[in-house]
């Protein structure tokens, strides 16, 4: 295993101990609001730390960007970490969150790391290396269009301008797949597909750190990802589709004929 990836996994698994540690002591944990439907508690706080001294230690002169505390150095290798992806499932005690840490070398995606701590699955990626969970390879099923298949999303909950575009979008999709779940948060969410839990995805508004990790995790499983005009931006504009090649294209038409103008941008 590359030792990048290795790294990687040692600082989820880490960062996903404490994590568990504080599911029974929800009570106890200090929570503030960052935006509009947007939390942190001291638990993610601990786990970005637990992630970061991980990487800087093995890695002192590559960059990190993590959720909760921003930019640290500027370097070609750059890590990207979301250390509780599902803050509010957690604060809810509903077990569907994880632990996401990507690496980006010259704007690339090279390597990437979902744990679940309360499952202790562990899924990982590398760039040409393929995609495994708990250490056996995935492969994506190859499956024509969306239609009698079970499709993951996620709501526009901190952008609810889009709201009625998403809804347009749902209705879309839900005429010809089999049903739609949300249920975990986007990074775990993106995972799922890998082994056949979900056949499709799309979601609004997402942050790098919710996507990164999750989009090479679906690259290196055989599937396909873009934004809603089927390009690479989905890193910049939070808008993601995914699944399987022929999939992919028939998802992202029906998504793309409901979208408005600044969704296309």
């Amino acid at each position: 295993m590359n030792p990048m990836v290795n790294i990687a996994v040692r600082a989820a698994r880490s960062a996903g101990n404490i994590i568990a540690r504080h599911v029974d002591r929800l009570d106890r944990i200090r929570v503030e609001s960052k935006g509009l439907n947007d939390f942190v508690s001291d638990v993610d706080r601990m786990a970005e730390q637990e992630i970061i001294q991980v990487l800087q230690k093995a890695y002192p002169d590559h960059a990190i960007v993590g959720e909760e505390t921003g930019r640290h150095g500027e370097a070609d290798y750059q890590w990207i970490i979301d250390p509780l992806d599902g803050t509010t499932n957690f604060l809810h005690g509903l077990p569907h969150f994880a632990v996401s840490i990507a690496l980006q070398h010259k704007g690339r995606l090279e390597v990437g790391v979902i744990y679940d701590p309360m499952r202790q699955e562990l899924y990982s990626a590398e760039r040409g290396g393929g995609a495994n969970l708990d250490g056996r390879k995935l492969r994506m099923r190859q499956q024509k269009s969306f239609s009698g298949r079970l499709i993951g999303t996620g709501f526009p909950f901190r952008q609810p301008q889009h709201m009625d575009a998403y809804m347009a979008m749902f209705r879309g999709v839900s005429k010809r797949a089999s049903d739609l779940r949300r249920a975990r948060a986007g990074a775990p969410a993106l995972a799922d597909f890998a082994p056949g839990r979900r056949a499709g995805y799309w979601e609004i508004g997402l942050q790098p750190w919710d996507l990164a990790a999750g989009a090479l995790l679906v690259r290196e499983a055989g599937g396909v990802v873009g934004d809603f005009t089927g390009r690479e931006g989905f890193m910049q504009s939070g808008n993601i589709v995914a699944g399987s090649p022929k999939l992919f294209h028939d998802l992202m038409q029906e998504v793309q004929g409901h979208c408005t103008p600044d969704l296309l941008k």
